[in-house]
């Protein structure tokens, strides 16, 4: 039993600490396996058989061609019916495959075409179908047979097959390759024959539809035969869109229908009660043993991991690094302070020069040294000063004491007129000082007072919390309620920007499309100027809301509050629940933000990544597909095609039951006999439980006590084949079979019924 389904008292964090490693099922897909030679011995045998004991046996089938000879107990190739062919320009030379050789070539694997129709059991691409028909002879060994096949043929087809593709087939099999002659017959019933039926009812589920064929005394009722259009490709195109849909935000690796076959194949079943496993299955407690995990090829990301010595170098070499550093930042320093001390000392030489010279002889000293007056020599002088003492500060480790002294604003109030044009531009910026000192003195004061508010707002906080413990709590909780609707709105708000058609993205649009307008309208527009392109568009604060309506999706309404950012308000809500985990008995971690978010709590997580936790940053685990509910979700369409996948058909069950209860009931005098024997075949048949649940599905349908009996086909992928092998023999076979002859003289349409074809037309 699973560790989690043990003891569930261990919290689901930790709980998966405890199960083995997962189990990763490599990524299957069709493959090249190995070069199969021509098999000349078939064909030797074939002439050394009595006359008309023996004949080539094709199964057609849309997922693979079985081929092999009437005297043998099994087909000697089984490949699928596609063909791929392209032109090498290096070599100059037409390169084409068939078969399994198609995925032998990398090349080839991108010009793969299909004979069948997608879905169907129809031939729609007539060139491929001639190219497998072309591999299938030579590799049976008939590239001897001098230009012709000169053997019966049998080969089976879709029931009611469409009279022209049967024609095609036909017109192929005589004009190109001369056959002596042919028959067609449903491989169904062929394997119906093979398993020894004579009367009951054969239910088919194979690659590209499901057939009901009631048979009596070995013949098929076609009239009464019903199709539900849902096969084994079908299920991997289902599972696929399931996967796509699983997986939104994109799978690393590629997908393709290939893979989803064998997925379907190896990991689905069928449920006995669908209603019931579908809503337990993602349940936490034993979810490792029914989920099944596919590993798809990734590339790890190789670290080199060194030694503790190579470590210890390399820290030292760093260390080093940073003293060279230090030393020589320290260097240019000092060299900076020297050139400093030396123009202070150049300056102040200048000072002691000009204290006794007049106003010329001053003049020209102070242009000299590059100075405008003596203001301006004073202010470098206490520049440097001030810098050098913050230097050597530095230097010596201490902390860097203000400015104390005030600055000099004393001419802004003086009059113009009673200043000369130099002292006028020392008022101006003497105003500009005076701007940003007034404007840095209400930023600081503005934050001791917004400090002030807040201890004061802690206080009562703290002292409302004494004195009214319920109502402070009450707050808290009603104040964490809003956050959390804030923070679902801006959710679903997100959600709603990724639809286009809805509201938020439309009234998004119509404010960009507004903005782009040479004549914007509505709430925050203005009226351009008459002649020109100006207008006071932001004189308003309310015009600039537009842009957040544009860049947030957020209504014109909104408040400030919601104009705050998501982790603003996750960290809120997170600091109002910190509050209630301390003081409020009845609020615990499992109500909390972060209990939510945790991916042990999720059941989105449990669907895509199972019971353990997922690492982003890991190709492996990236690299991972988590079959679950898919595993019985697929196989279930059979049965409710209708409610799961939107096909408008009954379920095979209701198919079954109306067959027969309605369509057989007074037809036969005995319909018991059906009943006798509900014969199972075909490889969407090979699902477990798939028999089972047919039972439990139709004996509420039957009378009470009716002999309700199922079985299945020996082999129920080959027996088409082995029993259209078995019945080439018979004298049945040979009446059924439409020579050359009678191809010339009454056309390509022209069959021959039998018991296990269809009916003319």
């Amino acid at each position: 039993m699973a560790p989690s389904a043990i003891d569930e008292t261990v919290s689901r964090r930790e709980a998966w600490m405890s199960l083995p490693p997962p189990t990763l099922h490599p990524v299957r897909e069709a493959k090249f396996e190995k070069y199969l030679p021509p098999q000349v011995d078939g064909r030797e045998r074939a002439l050394a058989q009595p006359e008309g004991q023996a004949a080539i046996i094709i199964d057609n089938g849309s997922s693979s061609v079985r081929a092999g000879w009437s005297f043998e107990t099994k087909p000697r190739l089984a490949i699928p019916p596609i063909m791929s062919k392209y032109r090498d320009r290096k070599l100059g030379k037409t390169f084409s495959f068939a078969g399994q050789d198609c995925y032998a070539d990398t090349t080839a694997r991108g010009h793969i075409r299909n004979a069948f129709e997608a879905g169907t059991e129809i031939v729609s691409n007539w060139d491929v179908m001639e190219h497998v028909l072309d591999h299938v002879f030579l590799k049976l060994g008939m590239n001897g047979a001098e230009g012709s096949i000169d053997m019966p043929v049998v080969m089976t087809e879709a029931v009611a097959n469409l009279p022209y593709s049967r024609k095609s087939m036909s017109e192929i099999i005589f004009e190109c390759y001369g056959a002596p002659s042919l028959v067609y017959g449903i491989d169904s019933l062929f394997s119906y024959r093979h398993n020894k039926g004579k009367t009951g009812l054969v239910v088919s589920s194979s690659y590209s539809a499901t057939h009901l064929i009631p048979v009596y005394n070995t013949k098929a009722m076609l009239s009464q035969a019903i199709r539900l259009n849902w096969g084994g490709w079908h299920a991997a195109e289902y599972l696929l869109k399931l996967i796509r849909l699983k997986y939104y935000s994109g799978f690393p690796g590629k997908l393709n229908t290939s893979q989803a076959e064998n997925m379907v194949r190896d990991f689905c079943y069928v449920s006995q009660d669908y209603t019931q496993e579908s809503a337990g299955f993602l349940e936490w407690t034993g979810l490792e043993d029914r989920e099944r995990i596919i590993q798809y090829p990734y590339t790890e990301e190789v670290v080199v991991q060194k030694t503790e010595e190579e470590l210890a170098r390399i820290a030292e070499r760093k260390r080093e690094s940073g003293r060279r550093l230090q030393e020589q930042a320290a260097k240019m320093r000092l060299e900076r302070l020297m050139k400093k001390e030396q123009e202070v000392e150049y300056y102040k030489d200048v000072q002691r020069r000009i204290a006794d010279q007049n106003k010329k002889e001053t003049k020209r000293i102070l242009d000299d040294a590059e100075l405008k007056d003596e203001a301006a020599l004073e202010r470098v002088v206490r520049e440097l000063e001030k810098s050098i003492k913050k230097a050597r500060t530095k230097d010596l480790g201490g902390e860097q004491e203000e400015e104390q002294e005030a600055p000099d604003f004393s001419l802004v109030d003086v009059p113009d007129d009673q200043l000369d044009e130099a002292g006028i531009k020392q008022k101006r910026q003497q105003r500009l000082m005076k701007s940003n000192h007034d404007a840095r003195a209400r930023a600081k004061a503005e934050k001791e007072a917004e400090k002030a508010r807040v201890a004061e707002d802690v206080r009562l906080d703290e002292e409302r919390r004494v004195n009214d413990l319920e109502g402070w709590l009450e707050d808290k909780r009603q104040s964490r309620l809003a956050k959390l609707a804030q923070i679902k709105d801006r959710e679903r708000l997100k959600a709603d920007l990724g639809n286009r058609k809805s509201l938020a993205s439309q009234i998004r649009m119509k404010n960009i499309a507004n903005l782009a307008s040479d004549t914007p309208t509505g709430a925050g527009s203005r009226k351009r100027r008459r002649g020109g392109d100006d207008d006071d568009f932001g004189a308003d604060d309310a015009d600039w809301g537009v842009y957040r309506s544009v860049a947030m999706g957020a209504n014109k309404g909104d408040s400030d509050d919601e104009e705050e950012g998501e982790e603003d308000l996750e960290s809120a809500v997170r600091s109002l629940e910190a509050d209630l985990l301390t003081y409020d008995k009845d609020f615990s971690y499992e109500q909390t933000l972060d209990a939510q978010k945790d991916w042990s709590k999720s059941l989105l997580h449990a669907f895509r990544h199972g019971p353990r936790p997922f690492d982003p940053s890991s190709p492996a685990e990236t690299h991972r597909l988590h079959l679950n509910v898919e595993r019985i979700r697929v196989p279930e369409v059979l049965f409710q095609p209708t409610a799961i996948a939107g096909v408008d058909q009954a379920g095979i069950v209701e198919i079954a039951g109306d067959i027969l209860t309605q369509r057989l009931s007074g037809i036969l005098p005995n319909s018991d006999d059906f009943l006798r024997d509900i014969f199972l075949t075909g490889g969407n048949t090979l699902f477990q439980g798939f028999d089972e649940r047919l039972r439990a599905g139709l004996t509420p349908l039957l009378p009470a006590g009716a002999p309700l009996v199922l079985r299945r086909a020996s082999n129920a992928v080959l027996d088409a084949w082995r029993g259209a092998a078995g019945w080439a023999h018979t004298p049945e076979a040979r009446r059924a079979m439409v020579s050359r002859e009678e191809y010339l003289e009454k056309g390509a349409e022209y069959i021959k019924e039998h018991d296990l074809g269809n009916a003319f037309g």
